[in-house]
Order: C-alpha cells, then structure tokens, then sequence
C-alpha cells in the first residue's frame, strides 16, 4: 500500500468535484468520510490545493466552486466542538455569510467543506499597495454595508444570537462581485434568547480588534463585536492595518489616529490616497463617524448593528458626535502572549492577567 504523507499546517485548502446535500437538518446529512475526502481531492495532492493559512482560488471540474478546509492535529478544537461549529454554521443562510456545505471528522482528522468564494479575501486587496486600486470607494462602501448586515443577522435575525469575537479583515470573504462574506467562526459563541453579554477566563481573538472590555476584563457581548466592526471600517477607509500603527511614531494606533484627524477637523485627510476623487464625501464622513462611534471606551455608547445597518441606509438618521475612543496600554509589536490558563468560561467578572491568542479555539454553548 502506498503511504500518503497527510502532515499539514494550520489549515490547507484544496478543491474538487463535489454535490452539495440539501437536507442539513442532522449531522449524517453534513458528514462525509474521509476515504470520500482523499479520493477527490487526490490523497490531498499539491495540485489539488488551492492555498495554505487562507482560502485561495480555483475552479472545478464541473464548474462548481468548493473549497475544503483541512484543520491542523494541533488546532486545539475538540470533535465535540468541531461538530457543534460545523452544524451551526451549515444552518446559517444569509448572502453575507460564507456558507459551510457539510464537514468530515475521522480519528485526528477535521475537515470543512465550504462553498468556494474566488476573491480570496479582504485583507488580500485592501493591504497591498499593488491590489488597493481595484477597491474603489464604491466597492468599500459595499463591503462596509454587507459586513454591517451579515453581522446584524448573527445578532439579532438568526434563530440563534451568535457573537463572532473575531471579526476583522482577514476573516471577510469576496464573492465573485466582491460582495462580502463573513466567514471562521472558530471563535463564535451562541446566547441563549434573554442573554446580553458573556465572560471568559480564557480571551481569544486578534489583536487590535478586540475591545478593551474583553481584553481586560474578558467580556463579550454585541458590543464587542461592534467594536470590531468599526476597527474594520477605519481599515477599509484607511487602506492600512491597525498592527502597522504600532511599528510607526504616527499615532499610538489607527484608531487615535482617526480621532486626531477628527477632532481636527480633517477627516477626508484619512482617506486612502489610492481613491482620491472617486469617493462620496456624505459617505466617507458618515463611515467614519461610525467606525469612531463603535470604537467608543463604555460599550453602552457603542450602536448596536441593527443602529448601524440604519445610519448606513439613511441619511435622515442623524448621527451622535463620538466621544474620545478607548485607549489601552499595549505593545507596539503584534503577536501572542502566553496563555494564562486553559479555565473553562465563567459568569463572574473576575479580573485576571488576559491572555491573547490568535489560534482559533472553539467555545459554543448550546442554546
């Protein structure tokens, strides 16, 4: 018998000849066996992989565009988890979220099936002095709206209320018309129908996007996600990463950064110089304002996505001035600190030296 060599990284990503299943309502209707997953994709040959750490691009035999993605033995995801992931994503339809087609989980093996999106994702375009051209502002005006619906539908239009907790560049998806999707929900957590907010003794997420309140405190909620959010959206305007703020004299970060231009009075001065007048001013002002009313220090005074998805679609709505956003002590280099401790959540707000993890760790609560 000939040996396959199956080691891989975090994830790989590999494409092939593929039906979807309709009925999603049990778990046989969305698992497939391994054998099945190494017959069609090759024993995962290298010409069958279409990227590694990202989703890449390609396109299928019969024209169908799928995506498999192969979790790394060491993701630290359990089967438990892995399967409550893959079910809850496979029952999420909206257009602005990628959509999960079904999963196979054999012994260490974890695999993803997801419907392929060809425009890589938004971080590819949006950070590469060489791709920001084809993000006009019309295009980042979409993206902006898009995201804002397809987290109003995780929020609050969904049977189920599901925050993110890792939303940011990298994890948007674009369709072939570069319509956003949403996608890893390796850090998503489910509220039951009257919870509001959640604390953890262990923080997860990416540096940068998640709100003071969950790094200090490990509190998450609809408003930690809106902080993100609107991180996000002062990216998009910018044409520039958070991180590369910490490696620069320009301002403690992106958002002090924005404010300073805000409170200034020169908030077109923000905008990345690629666009130059191909930009509505109504609507890169009115983005801004929220990107900075999201990013506010009390999460009360940050809108909540059903407010934003309004001041995106109506100018009658009239915007509150933001206030001074949060500032919190950090290091000027991105990257993770060790792990304080693998404790399950908790319902306390007991404060602890946080930890920030940037692997993707499961933690679902059933409804």
């Amino acid at each position: 018998m000939v040996k396959h060599n199956l080691s891989f990284t975090e994830y790989d990503i590999y494409y092939f000849d593929f039906t979807a299943r309709n009925d999603i309502t049990t778990i046989e209707s969305l698992q497939y066996d391994f054998r099945t997953m190494q017959v069609a994709t090759n024993y995962f040959s290298d010409r069958n992989k279409l990227g590694q750490g990202g989703f890449g691009e390609g396109t299928l035999p019969n024209g169908q565009e799928i995506a498999v993605k192969r979790l790394s033995r060491s993701s630290g995801q359990g089967a438990e988890e892995f399967t409550n992931e893959a079910i809850l994503v496979a029952k999420l339809q909206h257009r602005n979220l990628v959509r999960l087609l079904g999963f196979c989980l054999e012994g260490e093996e974890k695999i993803l099936l997801y419907e392929f999106v060809p425009n890589k994702s938004l971080d590819y375009f949006l950070f590469d002095p060489a791709k920001q051209g084809q993000l006009d502002w019309s295009r980042r005006y979409k993206i902006i709206r898009g995201i804002a619906r397809g987290m109003l539908y995780l929020h609050e239009d969904s049977r189920l209320r599901i925050i993110h907790r890792d939303l940011k560049a990298s994890n948007i998806l674009l369709d072939s018309e570069m319509n956003p999707k949403i996608s890893d929900f390796g850090m998503a957590r489910i509220f039951g129908v009257d919870q509001t907010q959640g604390t953890t003794r262990r923080v997860v997420g990416t540096f940068g996007y998640m709100s003071p309140e969950y790094v200090m405190q490990g509190q998450f909620s609809v408003k930690s996600d809106a902080y993100s959010f609107g991180v996000l959206v002062l990216e998009i305007i910018i044409g520039q990463r958070n991180s590369n703020f910490y490696q620069t004299d320009r301002a403690e970060d992106l958002i002090n950064y924005a404010w300073k231009h805000w409170k200034d009075g020169t908030p077109l001065e923000l905008l990345d110089p690629i666009l130059r007048d191909t930009y509505s001013t109504n609507e890169v002002i009115r983005c801004i304002q929220i990107g900075l009313l999201c990013v506010q220090k009390d999460r009360v005074d940050r809108p909540t996505m059903a407010t934003i998805v309004l001041m995106l679609n109506s100018y009658s709505v009239t915007l509150p001035l933001p206030n001074q956003p949060a500032f919190f002590l950090h290091s000027r280099t991105e990257g993770s600190m060790p792990n304080m401790g693998l404790e399950s959540d908790q319902s306390t707000n007991q404060s602890m030296p946080w930890s920030i993890n940037e692997a993707s760790i499961t933690e679902l609560d059933s409804r």
